[in-house]
């Protein structure tokens, strides 16, 4: 039996491992829509997970919607997923590199052979607007680092694989893939109180 302590302090019981997903389905079907990820875990050693996080152990969560920070957090780090995938859309040679969320928004940098115009930036926004639409699932896949390097380097995108090969030995990475197209243009960033590297 696995038990989910809720922020206020209610308790729900599980006879198996569940996902932060089915825990907001549980309490209700409006919480379950807006769900947007968690926070597993008390205090300086809680972390931000998505919906598919699997918990397998007695656990405090808080579902996170977008009434609050982590919601904030949660959907400018989806947004720049959704920008790097615009980009990788309208300009394949362009090479990822790096894009966190900052306390104002989020960026993110790329290797191309020619600066962005302005016209280029209306393109981008104009694909993440259509990619948005389409409401792809994206999934979270999680690899060991020196797997990582080569998935990325076999893709072409040899400044993420030089990044996550910055990463100490023994650690994983995470990589976000839509139904259609890998984010190798994902983040990676270490994430707080955990050994996982999101990218």
């Amino acid at each position: 039996m696995i038990t989910i302590t809720l922020p206020d302090a209610s308790k729900r019981e599980f006879a198996q491992p569940v996902t932060v997903a089915q825990v907001a389905a549980s309490i209700g079907a409006g919480l379950a829509k807006a769900a947007l990820g968690g926070r597993v875990g008390l205090g300086e050693a809680s972390r931000l997970v998505d919906t598919s996080y699997l918990i397998d152990a007695d656990e405090s969560l808080a579902i996170v919607t977008d009434k609050g920070a982590d919601g904030l957090e949660l959907i400018r780090h989806s947004t720049a997923h959704l920008l790097a995938y615009a980009v990788k859309a309208l300009f394949p040679e362009a090479q990822v590199t790096i894009g966190p969320v900052i306390d104002n928004g989020f960026y993110y940098d790329f290797a191309y052979k020619r600066p962005f115009t302005p016209e280029d930036l209306v393109a981008i926004e104009a694909r993440m607007t259509a990619l948005a639409k389409k409401d792809e699932p994206v999934l979270r896949r999680v690899l060991p680092r020196d797997e990582a390097v080569a998935y990325f380097t076999g893709l072409g995108e040899h400044y993420k694989a030089e990044l996550i090969a910055s990463i100490p030995a023994g650690q994983e990475v995470s990589t976000a893939k839509a139904r259609s197209r890998t984010c190798a243009a994902a983040r990676t960033c270490p994430q707080p109180a955990s050994s996982n590297t999101s990218s």
